[in-house]
């Protein structure tokens, strides 16, 4: 609320004309005002006419009144009233909420402008045409902050994939200058590129990314068949195609750039299919630079998805590029077996994946029969390609993160060029404080059981000697 002070006046009857004429140039703005009002002398009573003037401002009664109403009193020669001329509006209020508005567009305009011309810029209506004003029908899917629409852009029609950030949310301008700086730096096969960007000051922000038509990995994976029966319909050798070209797009993330991006959401819903199935990891909502691999630092608030996140981050906050190894370890499981990595609808014991799948993963080849997607015939020809899957997926789980190898040796693995390498380290216990954020649409009831599952069979190990901080 914006308090207008001005001296107090006293207005005699006589005086009301002057004020008037002045307040008229103004008339559009004072009528929405309010005015308090300290009345004394006729417009008290008699008990303050003849009060001693020094002494009257202790007898004063306030009131709330209008422009109007102030204008239409009557007051005779020998009453007098102050008038404190207090502003109740918020006129002011949203001037300066717009300035401060303003004031942040163009400091967020100033931290992209190195990237900003490398990419389109679209008008809000250009955005809004493109989704037929956020059609439901459009919706590709959605985050805590954010909803993606599918739309058509340019003379061209080409598809995209916008990404809304929520224009309530104080933290989206500076997750939406994080992302478009790291997004506009990738340049690989294997990750979806960002095409544009679009400020508007009053309607949000908005990332636009090349359209990939053939779906989620999620989709292929976990959804039924058409005609109701269940199971992927994902054959073994799209599957290892998948895996292979991911563990290169994380591999660029964390080597093939001047800093190295952890990426922190790689799941399956954030792989996508193009039309040939050529796999290209998406949504950098998340990612964050770290001055090199391997380089461990602590994050104040820990976010991403249950069953994905390595437990020296969801205890401790700890992130590096082995965040993102033991993530993907995770979607191998899930490529290999045709499970999600949390179902409570499983038989005890196997509710949580990596926890039923790491006394399986230690057999190797042996373990094939009762870790494989049932859906998938095991040949001969694939099961080589399996077990190095099989071999990798169990270096990535590793719960300690110093013996997690790196991508680029995942990738050796996967391509049975090298064999899993393993690294003793000494285990310390040491407890750690849990904070997850899961999906809006989750309730307390589910978000407690998924936090249980996530947490089956994680040991209290970190060595506080490896702890680095940014």
């Amino acid at each position: 609320m914006v308090w207008e002070l001005g001296l107090p006046c006293f207005l005699p009857n006589g005086s009301n004309k002057s004020n008037k004429s002045s307040k008229i140039r103004n008339a559009n703005l004072e009528h929405n005002k309010a005015w308090l009002l300290a009345e004394s002398g006729g417009c008290a009573g008699p008990e303050l006419t003849n009060a001693d003037p020094q002494s009257v401002h202790s007898s004063f009664r306030f009131s709330l009144c209008s422009q109007v109403e102030l204008e239409s009193m009557n007051m005779n020669s020998s009453a007098f009233a102050t008038v404190l001329l207090v502003n109740l509006d918020n006129g002011l209020n949203e001037t300066r909420a717009k300035e401060l508005k303003w004031r942040r567009i163009q400091s967020l305009e100033r931290n992209i402008s190195p990237v900003a011309n490398s990419l389109v810029r679209f008008s809000y209506s250009e955005i809004l045409a493109a989704t037929c004003n956020f059609s439901k029908g459009r919706v590709l899917g959605r985050g805590a902050l954010s909803f993606v629409f599918r739309g058509r852009v340019g003379l061209l029609r080409t598809a995209v994939a916008i990404k809304r950030l929520d224009k309530k949310d104080n933290e989206s301008p500076k997750a939406f200058c994080r992302e478009l700086m790291i997004a506009s730096s990738l340049h690989n096969p294997n990750i979806v590129p960002l095409v544009g960007f679009c400020i508007d000051p009053e309607e949000g922000l908005f990332l636009v990314y090349q359209f990939v038509s053939g779906g989620s990995l999620e989709r292929h994976l976990h959804e039924k068949m058409r005609g109701g029966k269940g199971g992927s319909s994902l054959p073994w050798s799209v599957r290892y195609k998948v895996a292979l070209g991911i563990a290169q797009a994380i591999a660029y993330l964390h080597n093939g750039t001047d800093r190295c991006v952890v990426h922190r959401d790689i799941k399956p819903s954030n792989i996508l299919l193009s039309s040939k199935k050529i796999p290209k990891l998406c949504d950098f909502g998340l990612a964050t630079w770290t001055s090199a691999p391997s380089v461990t630092f602590l994050c104040k608030t820990v976010k991403g998805t249950f069953g994905y996140l390595a437990p020296e981050y969801f205890q401790h906050g700890k992130v590096s590029d082995k965040t993102d190894v033991y993530a993907f370890g995770v979607v191998l499981l899930e490529l290999i077996t045709g499970r999600k990595p949390i179902e409570a609808r499983r038989p005890p014991g196997e509710e949580n994946l990596v926890l039923w799948a790491k006394p399986l993963l230690q057999k190797g080849k042996g373990a094939i029969t009762e870790l494989l997607d049932p859906h998938l015939k095991c040949t001969s020809r694939k099961t080589t390609q399996i077990t190095q899957m099989i071999q990798a997926a169990a270096a990535c789980i590793s719960n300690e993160e110093s013996r997690r190898p790196s991508i680029t040796e995942i990738i050796a693995i996967l391509r049975g060029e090298e064999e899993p390498i393993y690294y003793n380290k000494k285990k310390s216990k040491i407890s750690g404080i849990i904070e997850c954020y899961p999906q809006k649409q989750e309730t307390k009831s589910e978000m407690s059981n998924h936090l249980a599952l996530a947490m089956l069979g994680v040991s209290e190990f970190e060595d506080d000697d490896h702890l680095c901080c940014r």
